[in-house]
This record gives structure tokens, C-alpha cells and sequence, in this order.
């Protein structure tokens, strides 16, 4: 998405109305700030849940542009940019920019999910060599 997504054109859309440094605590790159938005929709996170992912997903952390050294956006700073995108109405432009591009380029993006794949070790099967039941690998019953 890097590549793909023309960032420059989005970015001019919301720079206008994006808040300016000097104003209380400086705001996160506008840059940044709008990937978490796109992956927050991408992977469908509410805000505590897009806050979790970029401390605990090193790859949207990446993408973003973030770093465990330095702040990361808490979930009201996540929520204060799509009301802003909201109350601007950018959102459905921001939308429609990125479909029409992706479009044009033969592209179709479908909202994504986020799978743990951690491989773990594990027995083979749940009998031992003398082909009996390993005690340790009993079932409990259900109910």
C-alpha cells in the first residue's frame, strides 16, 4: 500500500484543515496519522483496538511510520482524526480518491483481517509410540 496509494494527493486534501504545531502538545505527522486511519478501516479497529494493534503489530507500527521509542497515537487522538476527516467530510473523498486509483490501476481493496500466525509446537498425533493414548494428551469432556 506504500506504493500504491497516492499519498501526496490525499495528504493535500487534509493539510488544510490538519492542525498546525504551535497550538498545545504538537500533532503526529499527517502522513502517519492517515495510515493508521486506512488501516483502521482496512482491517475494521475501533480505536482502542487500532491503538493496541500499533503497539503490538510491528508491521502496521512500520507502516505507519511509528516506533516503540517514540509516542504512539492513543485511541482519542485516533478518534479526534476521523472527526476531524468527518467534520471536513473528507472521509468519503479519501475513500473515493483511493477506489478510483486502485481502479485504474486494476486494483480492488476489500476490507482485510488480521490473523496470528505463531506456530507452536505440538505432538503429532495423541497416541505414543506403542500406538496407546499419551496420558498427557487427554480430552476433557464437554458439558
Amino acid at each position: 500500500m506504500e506504493q500504491i496509494i497516492p499519498w501526496t494527493i490525499l495528504l493535500n486534501l487534509i493539510e488544510p484543515v490538519y492542525p498546525k504545531a504551535g497550538n498545545g502538545r504538537p500533532p503526529y505527522p499527517l502522513k502517519a496519522m492517515l495510515k493508521v486511519h486506512l488501516m483502521q478501516n482496512w482491517f475494521g479497529l475501533s480505536d482502542p483496538a487500532m491503538e493496541e494493534a500499533l503497539y503490538e503489530i510491528a508491521s502496521m507500527r512500520q507502516f505507519a511510520g511509528f516506533s516503540l521509542t517514540k509516542p504512539i497515537p492513543d485511541e482519542t487522538t485516533i478518534l479526534n482524526f476521523r472527526r476531524l476527516l468527518e467534520t471536513f467530510e473528507l472521509a468519503p473523498e479519501i475513500l473515493a480518491r483511493v477506489n478510483g486509483y486502485l481502479s485504474r490501476k486494476g486494483l480492488l481493496l476489500k476490507r482485510g483481517t488480521i490473523v496470528d500466525a505463531t506456530i507452536i509446537s505440538a505432538p503429532s498425533s495423541t497416541k505414543n509410540a506403542e500406538g496407546e493414548r499419551d496420558p498427557e494428551m487427554h480430552q476433557t469432556k464437554k458439558g
